[in-house]
């Protein structure tokens, strides 16, 4: 050990971790989110998955009782992870306001956010838990989950608690083909038979 080394601050793993995900450089069309401190990269979703995303931004854009706006590659940053590291996470589907987007930057936090959407893929466990506290802890207002293993559709509501329990504490869920209702600001009916 060198002299220059010896007096060398020690780094803090979570600023090398942050540091880490930020010079990252996926293949394209692949995600790179940064999940309760572990970095997951995600090829391109199928069509199928596609195809549920873009039935429901159809009805939400077309249905809502206010105008919004959609993004299925935003990038959200919430709350602080396991090792106070905050957590960046890319929805598969964000609802905003209208104009909401605009002068952010590619990482914008959620308190603008009226609902996010994700479908499950490989790691539906991932989707399920993982993303749903993230969410919950974040504040983000709606989370709808479709989980095509189990061909549910799940809306969670009322983020609330403390520390590490905070969760939602509403909880709809319907099997494919069923009518889910969400609430205000969106009040309307999402049809799921499109998603089987």
């Amino acid at each position: 050990m060198t002299a220059a080394t010896a007096h060398e601050p020690e780094r803090d793993p979570a600023d090398v971790l942050l540091e880490g995900f930020y010079a990252l450089e996926p293949p394209e069309g692949f995600r790179a989110e940064l999940i309760e401190g572990e970095i997951i990269v995600t090829p391109p979703p199928r069509g199928d998955h596609e195809s549920i995303i873009a039935s429901i931004n159809r009805q939400v854009i077309k249905g809502s009782a206010v105008d919004v706006d959609f993004s299925g590659n935003k990038g959200l940053l919430l709350d602080k992870g396991g090792l106070c590291v905050k957590n960046h996470l890319i929805p598969d589907g964000v609802f905003v306001p209208v104009r909401a987007y605009r002068g952010e930057g590619s990482w914008m936090p959620v308190d603008k956010v009226l609902m996010v959407v994700e479908v499950t893929s490989t790691k539906p466990e991932r989707d399920r838990k993982s993303k749903r506290y993230c969410y919950a802890r974040g504040g983000v207002p709606l989370y709808l989950l479709v989980d095509r293993e189990i061909h549910s559709v799940t809306l969670f509501g009322e983020p609330g608690g403390a520390g590490d329990l905070i969760d939602y504490r509403q909880e709809v869920r319907v099997p494919f083909g069923k009518p889910l209702d969400l609430p205000s600001p969106f009040a309307l009916t999402l049809d799921t038979a499109e998603f089987e």
